[in-house]
């Protein structure tokens, strides 16, 4: 690793810029600071500027990112392996979003990254009151920050993360109506999002199986598994369907030798994902989908120089400590739908966007177009009427990278060769969709 030396302090130093430290251009790079949104639950924000002088700051417009899990942090694994300035090896990276627009990452719920509750009943337990602590969040920064009040504020998401976009972003319409919160909302972009779980589900087993990850067996496997979970939620036991949803997981696993939810075409074995006793399965559904996001180079960077950079985490907070009590806080809750908040959005002339990877099999590209075909938004008939527009991929000179179809306030992205993570697998993809959507390009 080599990481914790001499040389790798002073690149550290160099590769960043210190809080409240002005630029060589002038303009302070970044900041970063706690909000307590409830007695006891804490939650951390990181800021970075976009590039350019001031007098272009205002040109540019602010977005949000938020991760998934519940549990994935955004200001590691959003920042540091998607969209950041720098990569998890602390060197330039070439498709950041901070070209582009000022970019801040909160670590939501509470629990995540470096945001910590003090007290067990300080954790979220559904999208409610992640939305409502996001509202005490967004208040103190745009009245902290003034100079953001007027530009074009974007809320960006991946995976659970979208659930909870869409909850905050009805929340925020409200309140930026009654005055309560001060920005200019500009629309909501919902990644690989977790909008329908249960339309997800039910698409394992035909999308597995037109990519010849399943045989006839497995397809019926996966499908019976998969109307386990049907009926669970239609009889309304959430807690029950994210077990099953769990059994269903399994079930794609031993039928596909281990294929990988977040990109078919990769595979990381792991052969202690077994639920083996001792273990429940809120914990192995923890190390699935939390794990990931907190590999432990990550965990050694956000833990080691990052905390040290940052200067306020609490002596008792570690980055991701709490992140398996968020998931486990969080599960009944887990596969409700949210897809009467994105027609209410829709209804309320908010901008939404949904983009999906082609490789994405957790939250596959054909359980997202079920759901937006059951939208009760008005231009529904309208947009389906279009046909969708090809775009070229800015790293591949004469490839397609991606299709896209917008009607009125509604857009579609289906990004190729991309899995969940879209801006680790399609960097330049993902930044020209940002510019797309924030009216850039």
């Amino acid at each position: 690793m080599g990481w914790f030396g001499a040389a790798f302090s002073a690149f550290l130093l160099a590769a960043f810029t210190n809080k409240g430290t002005p630029t060589p251009t002038g303009t302070p790079g970044e900041d970063w600071g706690y909000v307590e949104v409830r007695e006891g639950a804490h939650m951390f924000w990181w800021l970075y500027y976009a590039d350019g002088a001031a007098a272009r700051l205002q040109d540019r417009p602010l977005v949000m990112w938020l991760q998934g899990g519940p549990g994935g942090s955004g200001s590691g694994f959003g920042n540091f392996e998607e969209i950041g300035p720098l990569d998890r090896d602390l060197q330039p990276r070439k498709s950041s979003w901070v070209q582009t627009a000022s970019v801040l990452f909160v670590d939501n719920p509470v629990g995540t990254g470096f945001s910590y509750a003090q007290q067990s009943d300080g954790f979220a337990t559904n999208v409610s009151t992640v939305a409502s602590d996001m509202l005490v969040l967004l208040k103190h920064f745009f009245m902290d920050k003034t100079e953001f009040q007027s530009v074009p504020f974007y809320i960006f998401s991946e995976s659970y993360g979208g659930k909870m976009a869409a909850a905050i972003s009805l929340e925020l319409t409200k309140a930026v109506a009654q005055g309560s919160v001060k920005c200019n909302f500009a629309g909501v972009a919902l990644g690989d999002s977790w909008i329908s779980p249960l339309d997800s589900v039910m698409t394992w087993g035909p999308y597995l199986y037109t990519t010849s990850l399943l045989d006839d067996y497995g397809l019926a496997d996966v499908n019976n598994a998969a109307e386990a979970v049907k009926q669970a939620v239609e009889q309304e036991q959430f807690l029950k369907a994210t077990e099953l949803w769990s059994v269903a997981e399994s079930t794609v696993e031993q039928n596909t030798n281990g294929v990988n939810f977040y990109n078919i075409l990769t595979q990381e074995p792991d052969e202690e994902l077994a639920l083996s006793p001792g273990k429940d399965f809120l914990s192995l559904l923890a190390r699935r989908h939390i794990g990931p996001l907190h590999r432990q180079s990550l965990s050694q960077l956000m833990n080691g120089p990052i905390r040290k950079k940052l200067g306020i985490i609490p002596q008792n907070v570690t980055w991701g400590g709490q992140a398996e009590d968020v998931f486990s806080k969080m599960a009944g809750d887990f596969m409700k739908p949210v897809v009467d908040i994105v027609d209410q959005l829709l209804a309320a002339g908010v901008n939404v966007t949904v983009y999906n990877g082609q490789l994405d099999l957790i939250v596959d590209t054909m359980g997202q177009e079920l759901w937006v075909k059951r939208l009760k938004w008005q231009g529904l008939p309208g947009f389906n009427k279009l046909r969708w527009t090809p775009l070229g991929d800015p790293a591949s000179p004469g490839v397609t990278g991606a299709f896209c179809k917008t009607y009125q306030n509604f857009a579609f992205f289906w990004i190729l060769r991309a899995g969940h993570m879209i801006p680790s697998d399609q960097g330049p993809m993902a930044l020209q969709m940002l510019k797309m959507i924030t009216q850039q390009a």
